[in-house]
């Protein structure tokens, strides 16, 4: 077996059990010692694989962040129909809010922990992925604004990325019917782009004619 992928492997492990636990108690309700003890080594031979818990909250933000774009950059990239890139942009974004929602989590309560430097590559990385995003939704509802587009794929992220708090004393539905659900919903909400410039609740129409930039 090649212990470079060894080494890989031990490393994921750690990182997903270290999710799981700070998503669970937060980042400091667990100890280096309970994240060993998940992955059946010793807390001190934890600092083989990193330099600490910052080091591990860091890697899975930042890793999270880079894969999301990386992915979603790729599936734009292997299709000229914009409908079927949205379609895929959905798909991968589905199946990231499913199956790591922990690091969901982990991004809403303690992105704030990240150094200067780790939180900004975050931020730099995100911004890029929604712009990806803004760049298909576009080509799919030309008859919206940017603005428009923008502040609708951040309302698609908020419905995907809310997986985390559903279930609860009903559960939730099997991964495929809950993806198919999600799936719905961020089309239907994204079609709404469709109805033109309805006026805001003020009155005022949504695009004032500057492609201000939404944090993700």
């Amino acid at each position: 077996m090649n212990p470079t992928k060894v080494v890989e492997n031990r490393r994921e492990q750690i990182l997903r059990e270290a999710a799981r636990l700070f998503a669970e108690r937060g980042f400091h309700g667990v100890g280096v010692d309970e994240i060993g003890a998940a992955v059946g080594i010793s807390g001190p031979g934890l600092y083989r694989h990193f330099a600490g818990k910052d080091a591990m909250l860091a890697e899975l933000l930042v890793g999270i962040s880079d894969r999301l774009l990386t992915a979603g950059r790729m599936r734009v990239a292997e299709t000229d129909d914009p409908g079927q890139a949205l379609d895929a942009l959905i798909r991968g974004h589905i199946d990231f809010a499913i199956d790591d929602r922990p690091l969901i989590t982990l991004h809403d309560r303690e992105l704030d922990r990240l150094r200067d430097s780790d939180r900004k590559l975050v931020r730099q990385l995100q911004r890029q992925y929604v712009e990806e995003w803004v760049g298909v939704v576009h080509r799919v509802h030309p008859g919206a604004t940017r603005l428009e587009v923008r502040a609708a794929v951040h309302a698609v992220f908020g419905l995907l990325n809310s997986t985390p708090h559903l279930g609860g004393q009903f559960g939730l539905p099997d991964r495929s019917a809950m993806a198919a659900l999600l799936h719905r919903l961020a089309l239907s909400a994204l079609e709404a782009l469709d109805g033109g410039n309805d006026p805001a609740p003020d009155g005022t129409a949504l695009d004032s004619g500057k492609d201000r930039p939404v944090t993700f």
